[in-house]
């Protein structure tokens, strides 16, 4: 049978209500219905998080599955991607005590005081909802993009501001958005930040990154108190430019973090586990990694696993930046190509660098294939 034919605002039902219309195998989301659907019936449809008056209700045929909104500070049937602005909603920039009276603090208080690992079977199906909404919502944004053109950056979420290669990371954001690609992260601070505000800087002169980073530098790490307050304030100088968009995709298991509002779309998930194997799923153009540390390290061998399985049906790049770094400290690079090397794993398309244009150079190669 073909996919349900997905409908997000009563404007879009409006459109199609007739006298004697049957919607069949439509999925209604966060609809909200006037009495004027009383003209059509309703068979083999889904209503998730929908309003239906009463005399709309009895337009309905017994193969229709009603899910209901449930008691909880999110909405787990949303039709769309966060946007900064809602997740910040509440936020003074003026005021940093305020923070914690903005919706994003206020779901991340209600999923501690509910527990990481909740045991109330309520509030585990009201997340479950969610993250199958967001998941949901992602699809249909990235359907707008070249699967190829989907490229993530990796890398620690301690990387200060001021550090050499978080204004290596705002570049290769920066030139790669104005290349055609579609940047994505774990959506947090350190190089996740970086990457975003290369994009939200795409089409000004690169001379802007340096005035930008003096702006931010006051607040280096992401627990400075100013460390919002001054991204906001790049923002109301700066807007954006042009139609270049960025995706971060962060949860609220580690929800101390705060979420970059650089990125322009946000995905947040409440599951780590889904949100991260999502996230190196989607980055079908590659992923540069940046210097991390334990999640960044699971990060690739996850992206090495699917490498090495086609699990997209091709390899990506698998950027590493930083040549000290991976050689050296964590020489993970040198590990992955001896094993490359020996069979142990296929398909691994892996570069090193320390130069910024060079790792944009071998993403732009494998996009344009």
């Amino acid at each position: 049978m073909d996919n349900y034919i997905e409908i997000e605002s009563y404007e879009a039902v409006a459109a199609l209500i007739a006298p004697g219309m049957v919607f069949r195998h439509y999925a209604f989301q966060n609809v909200e219905f006037g009495r004027e659907a009383i003209e059509c019936r309703f068979s083999d449809c889904l209503f998730l998080g929908c309003s239906l008056p009463e005399e709309v209700r009895r337009c309905l045929d017994d193969d229709c599955y009603l899910f209901p909104k449930m008691s909880a500070p999110y909405d787990m049937f949303r039709a769309r991607l966060y946007s900064p602005a809602e997740l910040y909603c509440g936020y003074n920039p003026e005021c940093a005590d305020s923070y914690a009276l903005c919706y994003d603090a206020r779901v991340y208080a209600h999923y501690i005081s509910k527990g990481k690992q909740a045991g109330d079977i309520a509030e585990t199906f009201a997340r479950t909802l969610h993250d199958h909404s967001m998941s949901d919502a992602l699809h249909d944004f990235l359907a707008r993009y070249d699967e190829r053109c989907v490229v993530a950056v990796m890398g620690g979420h301690a990387l200060l501001r001021t550090d050499a290669v978080y204004r290596s990371v705002v570049l290769i954001g920066k030139h790669l958005a104005e290349r055609g690609a579609l940047m994505v992260t774990g959506g947090g601070p350190g190089a996740m930040e970086a990457a975003h505000l290369g994009v939200w800087l795409a089409g000004r002169p690169d001379e802007t990154v340096d005035e930008v980073l003096a702006i931010l530098s006051p607040s280096a790490s992401y627990k400075d108190e100013g460390w919002l307050a001054s991204a906001f304030e790049v923002m109301r100088r700066l807007p954006r430019v042009g139609d270049f968009c960025s995706v971060g995709i962060p949860t609220w298991f580690y929800g101390h973090e705060p979420a970059t509002p650089f990125a322009t779309h946000i995905a947040k998930y409440f599951d780590n586990s889904i949100r991260e194997d999502g996230l190196l799923t989607i980055a079908k153009g590659g992923v540069i990694y940046s210097p991390g540390s334990a999640g960044t390290m699971q990060e690739i061998f996850q992206d090495a696993a699917q490498n090495h399985y086609l699990t997209c049906g091709y390899a990506s790049p698998m950027v590493f930046l930083g040549c000290d770094y991976w050689t050296r400290e964590f020489p993970v690079y040198n590990l992955l190509s001896g094993l490359n090397g020996k069979g142990c794993y296929r398909n691994l398309l892996l570069s090193l660098t320390d130069e910024p244009d060079e790792a944009v150079d071998t993403i732009v190669s494998f996009v344009r294939g």
